[in-house]
């Protein structure tokens, strides 16, 4: 007798692109809560492939050497309290995915291909089992370009480095965007279906609003 057709439910996907500091974090975050979605910040995969680069004494730079190191690490992400957590080696990393170092160096980490394709993986493992909320740079692009739930949130670069400045963070905003739109794969582009939203003169809540709004109208409404 043949087996009945697989009925295993179809993941919801919600991108939130945008550059360093435009505040697509927090309001990921609380979409993820108030969707009862995981939370999953891309960006704080390519810091912990970075992180082991770095602590493996690998020149950000040097890609056979970066390459070589990643057939023998196990990467994994799991979930704790509803977000992603990247566990590299069994180790969690996540209190030095901050750190000045891998500030200064996951730019030219994740640029790429082999680590691109690595993080691309996990999430789309992720997005198997759940329904998420995912904030990165191509995520819409080129992650899940079939997402119908696209956002492309930015500010004003001045408005940004007051942020990165609040968060107690070094990192050059221009040259991070230089980095993230120049690089020749999956560069920093605001997705043709996404919507964009400024954040520079609104506040989180603003942002979540407007884009719980724009869920509801597509069939997407919050947890009761």
């Amino acid at each position: 007798m043949e087996s009945a057709p697989s009925q295993r439910r179809a993941y919801r996907v919600i991108a939130i692109d945008g550059p360093a500091a435009s505040g697509k974090s927090s309001v990921a975050r609380e979409l993820s809560r108030r969707l009862g979605f995981v939370y999953v910040n891309s960006g704080g995969i390519y810091r912990a492939i970075t992180w082991y680069v770095l602590q493996r004494e690998i020149d950000p730079d040097d890609f056979r050497q970066i390459a070589r190191a990643l057939q023998s690490v196990s990467i994994i992400c799991r979930l704790c309290q509803n977000e992603s957590r990247t566990l590299v080696n069994s180790m969690d990393p996540a209190e030095h995915l901050r750190d000045d170092q891998v500030n200064r160096s996951v730019s030219r980490v994740s640029r790429f291909a082999l680590v691109r394709q690595i993080v691309a993986q996990q999430l789309h493992e992720l997005a198997r089992e759940n329904d998420l909320v995912v904030e990165g740079r191509d995520i819409g692009s080129v992650v899940f370009p079939d997402t119908p739930y696209k956002f492309y949130v930015d500010a004003s670069p001045s408005v940004r480095l007051r942020r990165r400045a609040a968060q107690g963070e070094r990192d050059e905003i221009m040259a991070r965007d230089h980095a993230d739109s120049s690089r020749a794969i999956s560069p920093l582009v605001i997705a043709k279906d996404a919507e964009v939203i400024d954040t520079s003169h609104l506040s989180i809540e603003g942002v979540v609003a407007q884009i719980m709004a724009r869920l509801k109208e597509m069939g997407l409404e919050a947890q009761t």
